[in-house]
């Protein structure tokens, strides 16, 4: 099958890897829209927008299965999309469900892209899962940016997170939910800063699990095929970004 996976960037790569781990038999169209990144930072409206961009182009391209990698992205259009398209539109949301049962009674510390924490797709989350009591949000907008512009220094991204941080107790979660697709791309850094025992959540595997449901049959020839902002992808500095973050085996 052809699954197509869109994402503002680089982040929704994090769901591609997961998805040639354990769906390596299918062709992938992989759309980043880095021209508009990052999404997080944009009106629910232009969101809306740039994702139906997207995935038109992915269906022009005959994809069988529209994976939106972004958890912006998903709260701001998935809804609306699934209502013009027929065929299968999987999207992302915070994984706070696992999250709250790996946390065992402890607190919830939920990262994402302020607008993604906005939406009142997130807040019927909690609500449904009856946590508003358990749980605590921050928008780290930033490390979209930080992703998008090959900023992965420890010099840079630890002080961001740590004063992104000075106001929580830490020793009080049992578990953070990595909200965003790019966030699990700087994972060490959130390892290094919360304490032992404290378990880092994102949603990859979870959607991995969906795309799943829909999958019927594997590609003649399995490939990736990499798209930006609706061209294909030429500029080899961001290629050999997706290069290290793929594993330079896997394309």
């Amino acid at each position: 099958m052809k699954i197509g996976i869109i994402d503002s960037g680089l982040g929704g790569l994090t769901v591609l890897k997961e998805c040639l781990k354990q769906l390596p038999e299918h062709t992938y169209l992989y759309y980043a829209d880095s021209d508009n990144a990052p999404y997080g930072a944009k009106s629910k409206e232009a969101v809306y927008k740039l994702t139906k961009a997207a995935v038109d182009f992915l269906v022009e391209k005959e994809a069988d299965i529209i994976v939106i990698a972004c958890n912006t992205a998903t709260s701001a259009a998935a809804t609306l999309l699934r209502q013009s398209y027929d065929l299968p539109i999987i999207g992302m949301e915070p994984a706070l469900k696992p999250a709250l049962l790996l946390a065992k009674n402890r607190r919830v510390l939920v990262t994402a892209t302020h607008l993604t924490l906005q939406e009142q797709k997130f807040c019927d989350l909690i609500t449904s899962l009856d946590a508003c009591g358990l749980t605590d949000c921050v928008g780290l907008t930033d490390l979209v940016t930080f992703a998008e512009s090959g900023i992965f220094s420890r010099d840079v991204v630890l002080p961001f997170l740590m004063t992104a941080f000075a106001d929580f107790d830490l020793s009080v979660y049992g578990s953070v939910v990595l909200g965003c697709t790019h966030f699990p791309l700087f994972r060490e850094y959130f390892e290094e800063i919360f304490p032992a025992g404290v378990v880092i959540v994102d949603g990859a595997v979870g959607t991995v699990n969906r795309i799943k449901e829909f999958v019927t049959c594997v590609s003649d020839a399995p490939s990736v095929t990499f798209f930006v902002s609706g061209l294909p992808l030429a500029d080899e500095v961001l290629m050999n970004r997706i290069q290290d973050i793929l594993g330079r085996e896997a394309i």
